[in-house]
């Protein structure tokens, strides 16, 4: 209901919207569509196409932007991360030197595949030099900016642990602690 909360579209470009966020499948969407147009939530208009199947165009409702606004004010829960790589990462001590620095190194490729198409998109949004951050487009950029900075920062991450490699060892703690006031004031080390 976010992207509808910002235009009415179809579920193909919803999928394509959704994308900043996690990759959804149109097997995903459709089913949710029906779920929330059942529920009043959304609506749509039957698009007739030449020479293509027809399509739908969904619209948030009355009932779904009050239901869009109170979600949107509830704290999210925590965050569930599955990464297959760091499943991979945690028994690289099983693989060869080879195969370590080719996991590495294919994820490295990943990043900066991402890093690029991150990049290309904020220059695309740029394009439209609507500095408010009231705009619809502000929730698309910073998500976008954030992907790019966790990808810059992961490519990082993946770096120091090809020299790791590379240097056949290591000695605890190789990473470096900073103390950084906690919650209450505490010190803690990160």
């Amino acid at each position: 209901m976010s992207v509808l909360g910002r235009k009415p579209c179809s579920g193909y470009e919803l999928v394509q919207y959704l994308e900043v966020v996690w990759p959804a499948k149109h097997s995903q969407i459709y089913p949710l569509l029906n779920k929330m147009e059942q529920e009043e939530l959304l609506e749509y208009e039957h698009v007739e196409q030449i020479g293509k199947p027809d399509k739908k165009i969904y619209s948030i409702t009355e009932k779904g932007k009050e239901a869009l606004e109170n979600w949107i004010t509830v704290s999210p829960s925590d965050p569930i991360h599955r990464d297959e790589f760091l499943i991979k990462v945690y028994s690289i001590g099983l693989l060869e030197e080879e195969d370590s620095i080719k996991l590495i190194q294919d994820r490295i490729r990943n990043l900066e595949k991402t890093i690029d198409t991150q990049l290309n998109k904020m220059a695309e949004l740029e394009k439209n030099k609507e500095s408010d951050s009231m705009s619809k487009n502000f929730g698309r950029y910073i998500l976008i900016d954030r992907k790019f900075r966790l990808a810059k920062e992961e490519k990082t991450w993946c770096q120091k642990v090809l020299n790791l490699i590379k240097d056949k060892k290591f000695n605890f703690p190789f990473l470096c602690y900073v103390s950084v006031e906690g919650i209450n004031g505490a010190s803690i080390l990160i």
